[in-house]
């Protein structure tokens, strides 16, 4: 697993780090890749190549799935990262591209709502005046120009189709989708059992949107071990403080995975706020002891279980 600081201007410059920069680094660092990275990015290839060869029926799009803090956004952001990053290898001559927009469903959302998010995230200035048909031209122009490839939506389960607005929003989504010669992905909490997928309109976007869940992480098996101890491991590495040994956090996985319900959210979030602890009072490492005097989220509590046993023969 590998891990990255939120952006470019976090990076050291000349010297060493200060307290504050530390500080500011812990409370930002995100996650590079999760376990279910891979079997969304091979689905997500798949479908982008289909897509390419559209010949005018609807395209297909991705739907990732699950409860809360299994890291659905961060699987989002880091999918349209790494195509922005491939896109920009690919083409590195003169004119402008952007190949990937996000945008996150806002609450009680109209379709002028929803498409007035996305000129935001253009930049686009947008009259009073204007209407939802004027805002979706500029936005759908300005998305062909700029060849938009992948068009990352997240939240989706705050549409409530059972509702006018909602309904309305579904079809604005839809809208989107056909005139925008990209390939959708959506995310949020368990889409699977929401609105969104019921009624004619959710038969007609289950039928063009393949499901991917991503629940909690397993942890007891050997594959299962494996994937929380790499991604904690990959954590670890990313920390910045001077007296942390390499390979704490590793022998207490399976105390993290009690603790999280292997949520990656809520592990990320403890790791972070024990790191910022450590850096506060002078201590410079992250202990057991550090770790259970930390709340984490009321899910996480909620939910903490005793450690699984582990079936590979050794001792945790």
């Amino acid at each position: 697993m590998q891990f990255i600081d939120a952006e470019p201007a976090q990076l050291p410059g000349q010297g060493p780090w200060t307290l504050d920069e530390r500080l500011d680094y812990h409370s930002r660092f995100v996650i590079l890749s999760t376990p279910a990275m891979g079997k969304i990015s091979l689905a997500l290839r798949r479908l982008m190549i289909l897509n390419r060869r559209h010949n005018g029926t609807a395209r297909r799009g991705l739907i990732v799935s699950g409860p809360p803090t299994t890291g659905k956004t961060t699987t989002l952001q880091q999918l349209g990262r790494s195509f922005h990053l491939a896109d920009r290898a690919r083409h590195q001559g003169p004119g402008w591209r952007l190949p990937v927009v996000f945008l996150s469903v806002p609450p009680a959302a109209t379709p002028k709502m929803l498409v007035s998010e996305l000129a935001r995230f253009l930049d686009l200035p947008i009259a009073p005046r204007m209407n939802q048909a004027q805002i979706t031209d500029a936005v759908c122009g300005v998305l062909r120009d700029l060849a938009t490839q992948l068009v990352l939506v997240d939240d989706v389960h705050l549409l409530n189709t059972r509702t006018r607005a909602g309904a309305e929003t579904s079809d604005q989504m839809k809208h989107l989708s056909e005139r925008i010669p990209a390939t959708f992905v959506y995310a949020g909490v368990d889409v699977d059992k929401s609105p969104l997928l019921t009624g004619k309109r959710g038969a007609q976007l289950a039928g063009r949107f393949k499901l991917v869940t991503n629940p909690p992480l397993a942890y007891g098996h050997a594959a299962h071990t494996a994937a929380w101890e790499g991604l904690i491991g990959g954590m670890e590495s990313a920390l910045r403080l001077h007296h942390h040994r390499p390979g704490t956090l590793i022998r207490h996985a399976a105390y993290l995975h009690q603790r999280t319900g292997g949520r990656i959210g809520s592990l990320s979030a403890l790791v972070r706020e024990a790191a910022i602890a450590a850096l506060l009072d002078g201590t410079e490492k992250i202990t057991k002891q550090l770790l259970a005097g930390i709340e984490v989220d009321q899910l996480a509590e909620q939910t903490a279980r005793p450690p699984a046993r582990r079936t590979t023969g050794r001792s945790i």
